[in-house]
């Protein structure tokens, strides 16, 4: 081994050797030999080679590139804790960013930016047609349950309740509560539900949701049995001026009875209970808002019916309806109070009766059958709880063959019809009254009792009332009368016949048996007249007769005579006031109830 390669195999095999010998832990003696033999073989190495045997020393780092390498690292540091800090700003920045603009999309949703399910609707003009659909409050009920329904109506009461609204929305006769509470999806924002309660109370609203069924019945609302959950809300006309009164308070039942005779002042007595109520005048004044209350709007619901059922029973019996002039040449009756007016230079009048003209149909002109209904005119300065100075009439004119008992068989199958028909065709409108103006049924005979003027006068007398055959009944007489014969006959609605003649108008034909009597009759409801009819003179002498028995100017009726003088058929006939008709049946207190907008001595607005 002369080679510095075969040198440095021969000491790798000996230092191999010593490794193995160590790991098998064998003894130092065993191994020593070779330990010398490798030294031995280095020191040759070094001879031969002129260095020590082994991998070459390291290169000592001069200190100026040690520390350039340090520098390096720790700008490899720097450079990665500046990218970890960056990256980290970085983040938190975005999230910022993201939670501001979570938190503006919530700002936004909550003050309903960009939402379409409720605000101000557009104008109705008229201009275009959609396919929206709407259901009739009056319509909603329990078997609607889970349907989206669209309803209109005036915005009764709005309450905001925690992070809700409820509403009570009403048309007509009919309302539903409505409730709106904010929803996590923001589909329902808190904007929305405070559009809905800041809302005026009577503003025109549509209101979109699904129909439910409430746990308990909605005391507050006509349909108890659902409500609907909003879902979009919008006003279609806002009420922008101060309400005259609270629909609540307008709504509010009677406290006690009013008394329905006697003068009327328009004065107003406070509430015994101390709750607030609007008084008659009041009402009035704002009449258009006054008409919206459920009883009302049922009292004009069951007067509309009444005219429905008098033609609807007339007209089965072959009458022809008549259209008779509203202006004509001095009084209809004879009478002085009468509104007159200049009719081009020539003194004339408004008809307090349609009286002349309808017997001229029915009698002289061959329809023998008549009826109208219209306006009449009274300029009498009665400031009373049952009169007013224009009301609507009701008249029925008929030929009869032999007795005004045809007249009075008409009579009572009409009002019978009548009586009938509402108590049938008008329950929900009768609720709606006795709700706040409890009263009792009507109660009425099938054929209506009859009675003479001396009977009725007798049954007062006997009830000790003084009452003289051949005078006319004060109002206080018929309302005692009209209890009387309540409790002897079990009937609030009765005819009596025979009046004195001295107390009827010209044109009543004389009783054959007495000529101080007529052949005249009045009908009554609890007491009060609501009709006066009689026989009528066909007979142009006894006419002639009559009227200057009145004092009449003849010339006035001229035309109304002549109509007599070619051929007339015997005949009678009625006035019905249809507003007192009303008033009575529903046992309301003042006439001024049931007329849409009065006309009193005293009112002739609006």
């Amino acid at each position: 081994m002369s080679t510095e390669e075969e040198i440095s195999a021969k000491i790798g095999e000996l230092g191999e050797s010593i490794k193995a010998a160590k790991a098998e832990k064998k003894p130092k003696e065993v191994w020593d030999p070779i330990l010398k033999e490798m030294l031995a073989l280095k020191a040759k190495f070094k001879e031969v080679t002129g260095k020590d045997f082994g991998p070459p020393p390291k290169e000592k780092k001069k200190p100026q590139q040690q520390q350039q390498e340090v520098s390096e690292k720790n700008k490899e540091k720097k450079a990665k804790k500046a990218a970890e800090k960056a990256a980290k700003e970085a983040k938190k920045l975005a999230n910022r960013l993201e939670r501001e603009r979570r938190e503006k999309e919530k700002a936004a949703r909550l003050a309903g930016v960009g939402a379409t399910n409720f605000g101000d609707a557009e104008m109705v003009k008229s201009g275009r047609v959609t396919e929206k659909v709407w259901t009739e409050i009056a319509d909603l009920k329990p078997s609607l349950a889970g349907k989206e329904v669209l309803v209109r109506g005036h915005l009764q009461t709005a309450r905001l309740v925690g992070k809700g609204a409820f509403v009570l929305v009403r048309s007509s006769l009919y309302s539903v509560q409505g409730v709106c509470f904010e929803a996590k999806d923001g589909s329902i924002s808190n904007a929305m539900v405070k559009y809905i309660a800041g809302l005026p109370s009577e503003s025109v609203v549509d209101m979109v949701g699904t129909v439910s069924v409430p746990d308990q019945p909605i005391d507050s609302a006509t349909q108890k049995m659902v409500e609907i959950q909003v879902t979009s809300f919008h006003c279609v006309n806002k009420a922008n001026g101060q309400m005259p009164f609270q629909m609540e308070d307008a709504c509010r039942p009677d406290c006690g009875k009013e008394t329905d005779v006697g003068a009327y002042t328009g004065e107003e007595k406070p509430s015994e209970d101390g709750l607030v109520r609007i008084g008659q005048e009041a009402r009035l004044d704002n009449r258009w808002v006054d008409l919206r209350t459920p009883a009302n709007q049922s009292i004009f619901r069951i007067e509309s019916m009444i005219g429905a059922l008098f033609r609807e029973a007339l007209l089965k019996k072959d009458f022809v309806e008549i259209h008779t002039p509203k202006l004509i040449g001095g009084a209809s009756e004879g009478g002085s109070e009468v509104f007159t007016l200049d009719y081009f230079g020539q003194p004339a009048c408004l008809a307090m009766s349609p009286q002349l003209h309808k017997q001229m149909a029915a009698a002289c002109s061959g329809f023998e059958r008549v009826f109208e209904t219209g306006p009449v005119f009274r300029a009498e300065n009665s400031n009373t709880r049952r009169h007013l100075c224009e009301f609507t009439g009701f008249d029925m004119e008929m030929c009869i063959k032999e007795h005004y008992d045809e007249v009075l068989d008409v009579f009572s199958d009409l009002f019978i019809h009548i009586f009938d028909g509402i108590n049938e065709r008008c329950k929900n409108e009768l609720e709606r009254v006795r709700e706040q103006h409890p009263f009792e049924d009507l109660k009425y005979l099938r054929p209506t009792l009859k009675l003479t003027y001396a009977e009725g006068c007798k049954l007062l007398r006997e009830a000790g009332v003084e009452q003289d055959d051949y005078e006319d009944l004060s109002t206080e007489n018929e309302k005692k009368l009209g209890g009387i014969v309540k409790e002897k006959f079990g009937t609030d609605f009765f005819m009596m016949d025979k009046y004195p003649l001295a107390v009827r108008p010209f044109y009543t034909m004389p009783c054959p048996e007495n000529p101080k009597l007529s052949n005249s009759y009045d009908f009554f409801i609890r007491g009060q007249e609501i009709l006066s009819g009689a026989q009528r003179i066909h007979e142009p002498d006894l006419i002639i007769e009559r009227a200057k028995a009145w004092e009449i100017e003849l010339h006035d009726i001229e035309a109304y005579v002549n109509s007599f003088r070619n051929g007339a058929l015997p005949h009678g006939g009625g006035g019905i006031g249809l507003e007192r008709v009303v008033m009575l049946f529903l046992d309301l207190p003042n006439i001024r109830k049931t007329a849409w907008f009065p006309r009193d001595p005293k009112r002739i607005s609006p």
